[in-house]
């Protein structure tokens, strides 16, 4: 089997509506078996191109900066049930807790 001409796709965002596309034909229950193998050939040239996009795109230095940022940045263990994002939350609550004994050891005395 030829394989598609993707060449149409210039853009990311083109290639994901495409891809989007795609996958709703394919989950809809009147299409053939033939018609779904070839819209998967078309989804893995497409998703080819999109891997070569990718690949080759060149970042500013501001770009790369965060991106080598976001790399730094520890995750959060896989047992311990928080998020990345959730850090802040406990400090917040840990420093109302902190002002909270505060206030009440200065009004006891």
């Amino acid at each position: 089997m030829a394989k598609p001409d993707t060449s149409a796709y210039r853009t990311f965002d083109q290639i994901t509506d495409r891809l989007d596309d795609i996958v709703s034909q394919v989950r809809g229950k009147d299409i053939s078996l033939e018609h779904s193998l070839d819209l998967f050939d078309e989804a893995i040239a497409l998703g080819s191109k999109a891997v070569e996009m990718v690949d080759t795109t060149e970042f500013t230095p501001e770009e790369e900066a965060r991106l080598i940022d976001s790399k730094k940045t520890p995750e959060a263990p896989a047992n311990s049930g928080k998020k990345p994002g959730d850090t802040q939350v406990d400090t917040q609550v840990d420093d109302a807790s902190q002002e909270s004994a505060a206030s009440t050891e200065s009004a006891e005395l």
